[in-house]
């Protein structure tokens, strides 16, 4: 039998299906690849449901948990993620019924600050000032997905972030396809009008008090 070289967990160099048939036969340490392969993509579907990051990660931890354990059933026409993330998104769901927030996810959006939810690595070598400016406006943009509906962030976060396909969201949130396009054009739409509002505000690009005071010290000493 082929010995799989752990490096090539990343670039996907052996096929997701024969991992899942060496699993199934007994090498339960090649589990890890499926795992690497997917935490990013399950991560941020289960960040659409729930803020607290050591929930999120229980949650994960139980959806991986699952998966394991129902291997045998799945059936390999399909995708491995898709399946996780069914499982991941019951176990949300899940958590936030027995939390009694299941009917009040809207509230409880708004009221909850934002954190990351887009892990999206610098492409160049980028100056203090421009990571500065990058950061802000990846926080604007996590805000603004942020305040969406649940059902509306969750497609957004997986067609337009995870780049998966109309098929597999349908599947994962058991829905139909013509569904899935009309909330993901709606999400698109409601983050256009959340963006405009932001840049319409006023108060945007404050000059925060420590920067003013910072500078106005500065200029002082400079006049003296």
């Amino acid at each position: 039998m082929e010995a799989i070289n752990i490096n090539d967990l990343n670039n996907h160099k052996i096929k997701e299906s024969e991992v899942i048939k060496r699993i199934l036969r007994g090498e339960k340490e090649l589990y890890e690849i499926l795992v690497k392969r997917n935490n990013q993509k399950l991560y941020r579907v289960v960040r659409s449901y729930i803020k607290d990051y050591a929930e999120i990660e229980d949650i994960m931890q139980d959806s991986y948990i699952k998966a394991f354990t129902k291997l045998y059933q799945f059936k390999l026409e399909s995708t491995f993620s898709t399946w996780l993330i069914r499982i991941g998104i019951n176990e949300s769901l899940a958590s936030l019924k027995e939390k009694g927030k299941l009917y009040h996810l809207n509230e409880q959006y708004n009221n909850l600050k934002s954190n990351t939810i887009l892990e999206i690595p610098d492409s160049k070598q980028l100056n203090p000032q421009d990571k500065m400016i990058r950061n802000e406006a990846k926080q604007v943009l996590e805000n603004a997905i942020d305040s969406l509906d649940i059902k509306y962030k969750t497609v957004y976060i997986m067609k337009e972030v995870e780049e998966m396909s109309l098929k597999e969201i349908s599947i994962a949130l058991d829905l139909t396809i013509a569904n899935v396009k009309v909330r993901v054009h709606r999400s698109k739409e409601m983050l256009k009008e959340k963006l405009y509002e932001v840049a319409n505000d006023k108060n945007i690009f404050e000059f925060g008090s420590s920067r003013c005071d910072r500078i106005t010290n500065k200029v002082m000493e400079l006049i003296k």
